[in-house]
């Protein structure tokens, strides 16, 4: 039991790890756009094959531990949630690196901004917080912390139907159209991180009571 307890140990290290660098992705990438800066853009890219590789660890420890120490019930589903968690935030490294790309399509295309980013930066940030305090509610199996999880999930679909009500203005006039789109994919791409942040969140509820919820 004590090896089980060491590798479960890894396990929720490499998920912290994979929170601090998804928290930093994310960042970056609306930083990248915010200051239309292609060279940070392309370190996001680059910096997500370290995201996959993590995932890959889970997966084999998980894989591993499931099959030699046979564990049941509650460290089952620690290690059943640790699989789905780190697909979600290999999913969310993903949204990020498609935000990145909307920055180097612009430079690419010598589209700019016509407006400075404020919505987008702030949900950002949520989304960001959003990561941290789901990976801490795994590591500490607070249910309270994980359902506040979807009070700010529904913030950020409410600052995304906003959002698209005011590119949609922007949208009639023909100079702004296509960065408008653009601006509103990535909207989307954060809007379905802090989704994802949220299935982490039923992650632990379903770690704590053996029962699958629906935050969302």
């Amino acid at each position: 039991m004590r090896q089980f307890d060491q590798s479960l140990k890894e396990v929720k290290r490499v998920l912290l790890t994979m929170g601090e660098k998804l928290e930093i992705a994310v960042d970056k990438a609306v930083r990248s756009l915010a200051t239309q800066n292609d060279i940070l853009a392309k370190q996001v890219v680059l910096d997500d094959k370290e995201m996959d590789r993590l995932e890959t660890v889970i997966d084999d420890t998980v894989a591993k531990l499931i099959a030699t120490q046979q564990p049941v019930a509650k460290d089952l589903r620690l290690l059943i949630a640790a699989i789905k968690i780190a697909s979600d935030m290999e999913r969310m490294a993903d949204l990020a690196v498609n935000i990145a790309q909307v920055t180097i399509e612009m430079k690419e295309s010598n589209l700019v901004l016509f407006k400075e980013l404020i919505d987008i930066p702030k949900m950002a940030q949520i989304t960001q917080k959003m990561v941290n305090d789901g990976i801490n509610s795994y590591i500490d199996g607070n249910t309270d912390l994980a359902k506040q999880l979807a009070k700010m999930d529904n913030q950020v679909d409410q600052m995304y139907c906003d959002l698209l009500k005011e590119l949609s203005f922007y949208m009639q006039e023909k100079q702004h159209v296509e960065v408008a789109i653009k601006l509103c994919f990535v909207a989307r791409y954060l809007e379905r991180i802090a989704d994802h942040a949220t299935n982490i969140a039923e992650s632990v509820v379903y770690i704590e009571t053996g029962k699958q919820v629906d935050l969302n």
